[in-house]
Parts: C-alpha cells; structure tokens; sequence
C-alpha cells in the first residue's frame, strides 16, 4: 500500500505544502481535513498556544511574549471554491468540482512561512496572532469567527489580511485608507399567487406586474438614495412560473446582489428594496418572503495600519499602487477589521494570469516568500 505524501513544515518546501493544500481543498464551513493539517503544523513550532474550532473549523496560532505590548493579528482563509479547474498541473485538485480558484492555499502557505519566521524569531514584548479563517467565500466565515467564545484570545490592537490579484504587477501592494473593499449582500425574494388557466388569466393572482416593477425599479432605487458613493443593485436571477402555455404563474422568485461602499448606504438599499417588495405584494394580493445571502460588510482600511503596510512594502522592495476608489467585491475581513484596527491590501498576482474564481486562474507560487516577507516586516516593529 502506498503511503500519501504529507508533506510538513520541518521537512518539505513551503511550496510543496501549498500544492498540497490545492490538492485536497474543501468548501466553506467544511474544512476540517484542511483545519487539522493546518493545526499539525503549527504545533511543531511550540507556539504559544494553538485554538482550534473557532467557527467550527477556525484555527489560530499565537505566539506570546508574555510581556505588555502591542498585539497583532494576520489573518488568511481556509476555504476553496464549487469550481473545476481547467489546468493540468500534477497538483490539481483531487476532488471534482472544487478547488482553490482564489488563491487561499496561496493565502494559508504565506501565513506558514510568517509562522515559521516568527518561531525563530519570536516577540520580545506583545503578542502575535495567526488566523486560519474559515467560510470566507460564503460571507458568514469572519462573522462567525468574532462572535466566538474563543475570539476574546485570539483578539488583538490591529488585523491585517491580503488578496493575490491577477492583473497588477507580480508583487505590487494595491491599498488604500478608508474603505477598500464594498459591503454587498445577496436578496432572493420569493412571491406567491394563484395559477389560472392562461384563457382565464383573471381568475389567478400573478406576480408578473410585480416582477415587472421590481425589474425596472431596481435599476433606480440606487440613484434615489443621495450618498456621494458607489451604490448598485445587480439583478442576478428571475424566475416566473412553469415553462407551458397553458397555465398563469403563481410563483416568482427574483434574486439580485446590493452593492455600496458603505455598510450605511447598504442599510438604505436594503430597505428601501423590502420597502418595495412589500408595497407590491399588497397591490398585487401576493404572498411574499425575502432571503438574504452572502452578506459581507464594508473592509474600511485604518490609516495607521495602511501606513504600517506601505512602510513595510518599502522595506521589502515591494512598489506601492494608491487607488483612488475601493474594490467593489467584497471580503469578510471587514468583520475583523470592525473589531479591532486594521488593513487590507491586494497583492499584485501577474499582469497576465487568469482572474480569481475562473477555471483556468492560478496562483503565483512567487508570491508566498514576498507576502510572508511583508508580512514579517510589519511584525518586526512590533519586536
């Protein structure tokens, strides 16, 4: 019988670990094979203390001085993606339809190789916190992870988290202060009628003058609302009915994501869009319900820490993108971000690879030394 190869942080490449990683990747809040490989390695640094299950599948290292100082928090994800990759490598993925086509295998070998640097060098004075994420993807992973028992351990003064980023240069720190990433939540509403026969359309109950409005209305909802900020709704899904021609629809199920730079605005599109679906649904003698999904609030970048980043890119030789408007996808780092001070940046992936979440997208081994590098940079200062 032939043994799997498991490869360890004493004995094997910090690549080698992170093809590992991309060949058994798992979904959100279903991590444990990967929560427990994560955990093994981290123990053989004798870190200070190791917390697993946070979130259910959480799991973090910290590496204390036992000395009064400053406290520090990086954070990556665990989960992968309901995607099949296209590529061929010898360490794709092992399980069909799912693999990490957004690069946090990327993101958990960077986190290792910062873990392996802070074991042999450890703090003098504070704390450092090494945060194995779960449910990042879903939305639900960050929330959950600061309304566990086990975050007031793992909390700390500031937070800091990255994103590989295809189309900016190999390395490149893309940043800004104040929000970097857009709050954006998913809204399934769901209406109710009465079929009739399709000669006697009079004698059902329709949802389709009430799918009509909401159609039209959600392409203006967001100009009505006077924030001087990026604000949209993307109708993403519609369905009405059964597919004859003899029978009126009862049932109608329209599904769009709402998109604002600020976890405010959000709160305006949201209402006014229940608002709405209400106001119909009486007009129209409907049955109705709403869903929300994938909720991910604003990331909102302290200045300080942008600054502890941009310094450290510095120091590492890494060149620094200022962005005049933040990302409009979301990341539920700015759960943590909320809890504590903190900073988000994207890293430069390759102008020329494949976008995040596409079949072919690969991520740029290139840039594990460079995010741990940085990373340790920002570390030393708390040393």
């Amino acid at each position: 019988m032939t043994t799997p190869f498991i490869p360890t942080l004493a004995e094997h490449s910090i690549i080698e670990i992170r093809h590992y990683l991309h060949r058994h990747p798992e979904l959100s809040g279903a991590e444990y094979q990967t929560a427990n490989y994560i955990a093994e390695q981290l123990q053989t640094l004798s870190p200070t203390a190791v917390y697993q299950g946070i979130a259910k599948t959480g799991v973090a290292a910290v590496f204390d001085s036992g000395y009064a100082g400053k406290s520090l928090l990086f954070r990556c994800e665990l989960d992968a993606l309901p995607i099949q990759e296209s590529h061929e490598e010898a360490y794709r993925s092992c399980r069909r339809g799912i693999a990490h086509q957004c690069g946090h295998d990327g993101h958990m070998a960077i986190i290792l190789q910062l873990a392996k640097a802070i074991a042999a060098k450890p703090p003098r004075r504070g704390r450092v916190v090494l945060l194995f994420q779960p449910a990042e993807e879903t939305g639900e992973g960050a929330n959950a992870v600061v309304a566990d028992p086990q975050f007031s351990a793992i909390r700390c003064d500031e937070c800091f988290a990255l994103h590989n980023l295809p189309g900016y240069p190999l390395g490149e720190v893309i940043i800004r202060a104040g929000t970097f990433n857009c709050a954006s939540r998913g809204m399934a509403i769901y209406l109710s009628g009465r079929t009739a026969h399709a000669a006697h359309p009079e004698t059902g109950i329709s949802p389709q003058l009430a799918v009509a409005t909401l159609l039209q209305s959600f392409d203006d909802i967001p100009k009505q609302i006077n924030a001087d900020e990026l604000r949209m709704i993307t109708v993403v899904h519609c369905d009405m009915g059964e597919k004859v021609f003899g029978t009126t629809p009862a049932d109608a199920c329209l599904m769009a994501t709402l998109r604002s730079e600020s976890d405010v605005v959000m709160q305006q599109l949201v209402t006014a869009c229940s608002d709405l679906v209400a106001q119909l649904a009486k007009q129209h003698h409907l049955q109705y319900h709403i869903d929300w999904a994938d909720v991910f609030a604003a990331s909102v970048n302290d200045e300080r820490c942008v600054k502890e980043v941009v310094d450290a890119a510095k120091k590492t030789g890494n060149t620094v993108r200022w962005i005049d408007a933040p990302f409009r996808w979301s990341e539920d780092f700015g759960a943590l971000s909320a809890a504590s001070r903190g900073a988000m940046f994207a890293f430069g992936a390759g102008e020329n690879q494949a976008q995040i979440h596409n079949p072919d997208y690969r991520f740029a081994d290139a840039l594990i030394q460079q995010g741990s590098d940085l990373f340790f940079e920002i570390y030393r200062q708390l040393r």
